[in-house]
C-alpha cells in the first residue's frame, strides 16, 4: 500500500515559442487547464503504475476543487483523506516553451493548510512495510511529522526533494529514499557545478555516511542510484520532448509502485525513467502520465 502526502494543483498552462526572460512579455500559442500538484501527480503515476494508493492532502471549495481531483479518481486512487477547506485550490502557473522546457509558479490555496494531525493519522493507519510518498510542496512541518511517525512504524520512505526548499536538506536526512534532480542534489551535497565525475563520488560519500538510497535524475541522460552500498545507473527512452513537467513526478511515482511491488531496485529504476520518457510526449502533468502497459511496452 502507498501513501501520498502533499499537494494537489489545478495547472494553468500557457504555451510560448520559447520562455520569456525576467521583465519580458512574450506573445503565447496556446492555453489549457490541467490536474496537478506534485503529490496528486505522484499518486496518480503509482495509481497508473499499478499500485493501491491512497492520497492525503486538500482542496479548496471553489471551481478548481473537482477537476483537479478528477483523474486521481478515474484512476482509482482513495480519496477519502483528502480534506476540502473554504478558500482555493492550489494553481500552478505553468509557461512552456517550444524546447518542452518550462517555468512555474505555485500558490500553495489549500496546499498551505494541510496540517501535521493531517499527517500523524496518515501514518498512523498505515503498516509496516507500507510505502509513504512525500514532496516538499506542503508545510515543513507536516513533512516532519509524517518521516517521523514513519520511521517509528517501519515505513519505507520516499522523499522527491522538491521543490527546493531551505527546508529540504533537514527533511532528506529524515528519509529512507531521497529521489532529487541534479540541482538539488548539489543543494543537498553542499557543492555547485558537479561534474558527472564530482557528482557519482559524492553520491558515494553521501550514501556511505548516511546508509540512505540515493537516486538523482538527469533529464535526458537518465538516472543514478546508490543503495546497500552498489551504483545503478538507467537509461530513460530517446525522445524529442513536448513538455517536460510531468516527467519528474512521474518517474517519482513509478518508483514508489515498483518498490512497493518488489520489483529489484535496477529494474525499478529503469521502470520509472522509461515512464518519466514517456510522460514528456504529452503536454500536461497528469494527462501525460502513462499506463503500467505503456511503459511495460517500451522497456
Amino acid at each position: 500500500m502507498i501513501t501520498v502526502l502533499g499537494s494537489i494543483n489545478m495547472d494553468l498552462i500557457a504555451t510560448t515559442p520559447r520562455l520569456p526572460k525576467p521583465g519580458e512579455t512574450v506573445a503565447g500559442t496556446g492555453f489549457h487547464t490541467a490536474a496537478g500538484g506534485k503529490g496528486a501527480n505522484q499518486a496518480l503515476a503509482a495509481t497508473r503504475a499499478g499500485g493501491k494508493v491512497r492520497m492525503v492532502g486538500a482542496v479548496g471549495q471553489d471551481g478548481f476543487a473537482d477537476p483537479a481531483l478528477t483523474l486521481l479518481q478515474e484512476a482509482g486512487t482513495d480519496l477519502a483523506s483528502v480534506a476540502r477547506h473554504p478558500g482555493p485550490t492550489g494553481t500552478a502557473l505553468i509557461l512552456v516553451g517550444g524546447d518542452g522546457e518550462n517555468m512555474i509558479a505555485v500558490v500553495p490555496g489549500a496546499n498551505g493548510l494541510v496540517d501535521a494531525t493531517m499527517a500523524e493519522q496518515a501514518v498512523a493507519s498505515m503498516s509496516t512495510g507500507d510505502v509513504l510518498m512525500l514532496q516538499l510542496e506542503v508545510p515543513a512541518p507536516v513533512v516532519e511529522t509524517a518521516l517521523k511517525a514513519a520511521r517509528a512504524k517501519g515505513i519505507l520512505t520516499i522523499l522527491n526533494t522538491a521543490p527546493l526548499t531551505d527546508d529540504a536538506p533537514r527533511l532528506a536526512a529524515m528519509a529512507d529514499v531521497i529521489v532529487a534532480n541534479e540541482t538539488e542534489f548539489e543543494r543537498l551535497a553542499g557543492k555547485e557545478g558537479l561534474d558527472s565525475t564530482r557528482r557519482v563520488a559524492l553520491l558515494n560519500e553521501m550514501h556511505v555516511k548516511t546508509g540512505q538510497t540515493f537516486v538523482i535524475t538527469l533529464g535526458g541522460e537518465g538516472v543514478i542510484a546508490m543503495k546497500d552500498g552498489q551504483h545503478y545507473r538507467a537509461a530513460g527512452l530517446t525522445i524529442d520532448p513536448v513538455d517536460t513537467v510531468g516527467a519528474g513526478d512521474t518517474f517519482c511515482g513509478y518508483i514508489a509502485a515498483s518498490l512497493d511491488a518488489g520489483i529489484e531496485f535496477d529494474a525499478a529504476l529503469r521502470r520509472a525513467a522509461v515512464a518519466g520518457s514517456l510522460a514528456c510526449l504529452k503536454p500536461g502533468a497528469q494527462p501525460s502520465i502513462p499506463t503500467a502497459a505503456e511503459v511495460a511496452s517500451s522497456l
